[in-house]
């Protein structure tokens, strides 16, 4: 069945009086977003899909809103955003960055009951992973193909893994570091990997470091660095791969958690870490270079990483899973993925035995 709608969810602000008269922010803060790309209102407006003179309105008005200037002008460096204005689209950005997984799973689900209500709906590859960029970017691709359908549902790799064991979901996403962290990253994995009834599809290999302001003010440089007692740090969720990575960074050099600042703290995306730093909010924070990159923030490599899906051996030869492994494999995806900073392509779809991705890891997982 050819569909002829994906159903999508968006976040947006709206500012409410007290009397009831509301202001929804969203058309504003994708004309200042454009300004800020662009430096020109003109082409802002284009970039939108607003008129000249709607953009001019809307910006008006904000400001009226707001009782504060949103742009600056000059000869020489064209049109800028305030400081007013570049916090608020930073806050925007944070926001976005956060629900991102939130909406993308519900609409998921949306999609489901939509698909349910057709007597012709298609079977669905039901995918549980943490929130990453060749993931996002794999969703994007596979709802332009008719005869393949994923429903998302984000989650930590340990839970996603768990997943796949109750039945509840057909692949599920992990990543584990090379080099001397694979092993006890693997040893949280293991109880739920099964040498005889599971295989691994291979994603990507990605960078992971940490994320700083382009300028580097704080001299951060080294995992040891987020000790200094003026670095504010942020950290991914608790049960995140990149959670416990960075604990065992510290641990490997004797450093108590307690010690840094912020390490308590929580977030849910690659985004949301890279939107935290680039408002202010922190000094550092740890993530894939994508988000470093699209932030504008210097990257300083820490590791790297495999990401795999983890699939019962008996549904490799099912219809959708070969369509599957045919677009990981296709010269669409693998572009997209070569695409973004700090992801390497090689290999993507190849289909591997436990053994032979961890032969030393995989003798320590369960044997059916």
């Amino acid at each position: 069945m050819t569909y002829k709608f994906q159903a999508r969810l968006r976040s947006e602000w709206v500012l409410e009086k007290p009397g009831g008269e509301t202001f929804a922010l969203g058309d504003i803060l994708r004309l200042l977003s454009a300004i800020d790309t662009l430096g020109h209102i003109a082409g802002a407006c284009r970039e939108s899909g607003l008129s000249y003179r709607h953009g001019w309105g809307l910006l008006r008005r904000a400001e009226k809103e707001f009782d504060t200037s949103l742009l600056e002008t000059s000869r020489r460096q064209g049109t800028r955003l305030t400081p007013f204005a570049q916090h608020l689209l930073w806050a925007n950005r944070r926001v976005d960055a956060r629900l991102a997984p939130t909406l993308q799973s519900m609409s998921s689900e949306l999609q489901e009951e939509l698909d349910s209500l057709y007597p012709e709906s298609r079977p669905r590859l039901r995918l549980h992973a943490s929130h990453g960029f060749a993931v996002e970017g794999l969703i994007q691709q596979a709802g332009q193909h008719d005869t393949l359908s994923i429903e998302l549902r984000y989650r930590t790799a340990i839970e996603a893994l768990a997943s796949l064991n109750r039945g509840e979901c057909d692949l599920a996403g992990f990543q584990v570091p090379t080099g001397e962290f694979e092993q006890p990253i693997l040893a949280h994995y293991n109880p739920w990997l099964d040498t005889d009834r599971h295989c691994l599809v291979y994603l990507a290999q990605r960078d992971t470091g940490m994320f700083v302001h382009p300028d580097n003010p704080k001299g951060i440089h080294t995992i040891a660095d987020l000790v200094k007692p003026d670095v504010r740090f942020v950290n991914r969720q608790t049960g995140s791969s990149t959670r416990l990575l960075v604990g065992l960074m510290l641990s490997r050099l004797g450093i108590d958690t307690a010690q840094v600042v912020g390490y308590d703290s929580s977030e849910f995306t690659h985004m949301a870490i890279a939107a935290h730093v680039a408002s202010g909010m922190a000094d550092v924070g740890i993530g894939v270079e994508t988000a470093a990159w699209r932030c504008g923030l210097a990257f300083i490599p820490l590791a790297k990483e495999r990401y795999f899906f983890a699939v019962n051996r008996d549904s490799l030869e099912t219809p959708q899973m070969q369509q599957l492994l045919a677009l990981l494999k296709g010269k669409a995806y693998r572009d997209y993925v070569a695409g973004l900073a700090g992801y390497e392509s090689r290999n993507m779809g190849q289909v591997l035995a436990l053994e032979e991705a961890f032969p030393l890891g995989a003798t320590k997982m369960k044997v059916a």
